[in-house]
């Protein structure tokens, strides 16, 4: 069981929980419909990782002006420098500065439930692979190595930030190899879906090497973005990755039943759903350089009922 330890200003840290739900309501959709399966205890906890890797991403984005690069840049060690204190109880100087309620809440779920620092810091590196001018800034990606390498930071880490909380019927370390898989198999989705987003951030997160076999490069891309036309190569070259994707999708799948019997409804549905936009991308004929692919709600409801009474069946055993 994890350390239900809480910090001596209770009240605090209620609120800063309070609002990462908040966070996770209104910019996660397909997870908060998942987190709503979950039983109510842990829900706090994945609320609290969901905003903290939300507010870093924000800081991230912020970059993409010049003139914000290098505060973005400070922002980032700054919190590292003020989770690592947290993490071990040391006295952070906060100045005028209004605390994080991201920062306090995610701190305490890591205590709670023993989570491993490492991913954190896995974390928060890729996330400086974005930031523009700084030593570690990717905005182009050769192969599907380099792309994974930068998943393993900003995607496979969250999966194994997770894992913890939801709980395993096996030893941790057997149920992390299909975890850091399904972070890469939302992560990939999530690159296919927001290409058009992306271009205008300067940045292509797709493998180079894979686009070029269909004779796709990224002056194509943003030509497509341009003219809201989906060239015919580029179709073809996002089925490939769409093909491939889903293909993680497969190796991740079979993890869900080493999770702990009682959270398995809640990922499956974030699994399908996810897996769904690759669904309304082909749908949309490959259109992803003007609108936003996005499972429609009356899909997600029926997915979510359909789950929610498995989670029933599951409690009542």
């Amino acid at each position: 069981m994890p350390d239900r330890t809480v910090l001596p200003d209770s009240g605090r840290l209620d609120r800063a929980y309070r609002d990462c739900r908040r966070i996770a309501a209104a910019h996660g959709r397909t997870y908060f419909l998942a987190t709503r399966l979950l039983e109510p205890e842990r829900r706090p906890a994945v609320h609290a990782l969901y905003a903290f890797a939300r507010t870093v991403d924000d800081i991230v984005d912020a970059s993409d002006a010049p003139s914000r690069a290098a505060e973005s840049a400070a922002r980032l060690d700054r919190i590292e420098h003020e989770l690592r204190a947290r993490l071990v109880n040391a006295p952070i100087d906060a100045g005028d500065r209004p605390e994080d309620p991201a920062l306090l809440a995610v701190s305490d779920t890591i205590r709670r439930y023993s989570i491993a620092a490492e991913h954190f810091w896995v974390f928060l590196d890729s996330m400086r692979m974005d930031i523009p001018g700084g030593p570690q800034y990717r905005d182009r990606y050769p192969t599907m190595a380099d792309l994974r390498d930068y998943m393993r930071g900003s995607a496979a880490a969250i999966g194994l930030q997770l894992l913890p909380v939801l709980g395993t019927v096996v030893p941790v370390a057997n149920a992390e190899p299909a975890a850091a898989a399904l972070g890469e198999a939302f992560q990939l989705t999530n690159f296919l879906r927001d290409i058009g987003e992306d271009l205008d951030r300067g940045r292509v997160y797709l493998p180079a090497d894979e686009l070029a076999a269909f004779g796709v490069d990224a002056g194509l891309l943003h030509h497509c973005r341009e003219s809201g036309r989906t060239d015919p190569r580029v179709r073809r070259a996002l089925a490939h990755l769409i093909a491939v994707n889903r293909g993680v999708y497969r190796r991740a799948t079979p993890g869900i039943e080493l999770l702990s019997p009682r959270v398995r409804p809640a990922i499956r549905t974030a699994a399908t759903l996810y897996g769904g936009i690759l669904d309304e991308i082909e749908r949309a004929d490959y259109a992803v350089f003007t609108r936003r692919a996005v499972v429609p709600r009356h899909r997600r409801l029926r997915v979510a009922a359909q789950e929610l009474a498995t989670t029933r069946r599951v409690n009542q055993n």
